[in-house]
């Protein structure tokens, strides 16, 4: 088996955690929904779907901090009871191998390229992006609704998380 170039980061823990303490806290921002049908609603944490009955967290998040000509928050969902992370990082998630748009960003959180993965290999996408020295790290999003799912890195590489940044 080839070893990945790059590693999924999904949502940090401590950002899930705070989603759940704020949503039961009654914030207007953040909404407790019951999943109502299969593939509505992607887990940030543990990358798979909430299936149809799961409670899940609806709330805004900024994959690209403030203060950036591309920051923009958006609506993320997680599961409303404690999940495992997920921790594959040096796979490919199977729940989002379609329906998915690639953004890649430089240094200063600048998009200089973007790929459709629809019928496509996603790591071999992904690849390709890192073909680009310029390439810092890459934001994996929903074609149809633009919501962050996950931030996808070079190995060894640290950059592109400024999950600590973030306020909910």
């Amino acid at each position: 088996m080839k070893t990945s170039s790059f590693l999924i980061g999904p949502l940090p823990t401590e950002i899930a955690d705070a989603a759940r303490r704020v949503v039961n806290a009654g914030a207007a921002d953040h909404e407790l929904i019951t999943v109502d049908s299969p593939g509505s609603s992607p887990c940030r944490h543990c990358l798979r779907w909430a299936q149809p009955g799961e409670r899940v967290v609806l709330f805004p998040y900024a994959a690209i901090p403030s203060g950036h000509p591309y920051s923009e928050t958006g609506p993320i969902f997680v599961h409303a009871n404690e999940c495992e992370r997920y921790s594959a990082t040096n796979e490919y998630p199977a729940d989002f191998r379609n329906g998915r748009v690639f953004r890649a960003y430089d240094s200063k959180y600048n998009i200089i390229d973007a790929q459709i993965v629809n019928d496509n290999e996603p790591e071999v996408v992904i690849e390709s992006l890192f073909q680009n020295p310029d390439t810092e790290f890459v934001d994996v999003r929903s074609i149809t609704r633009g919501c962050f799912t996950f931030r996808v890195l070079r190995v060894g590489h640290a950059f592109g998380l400024p999950f600590d940044r973030v306020a909910l």
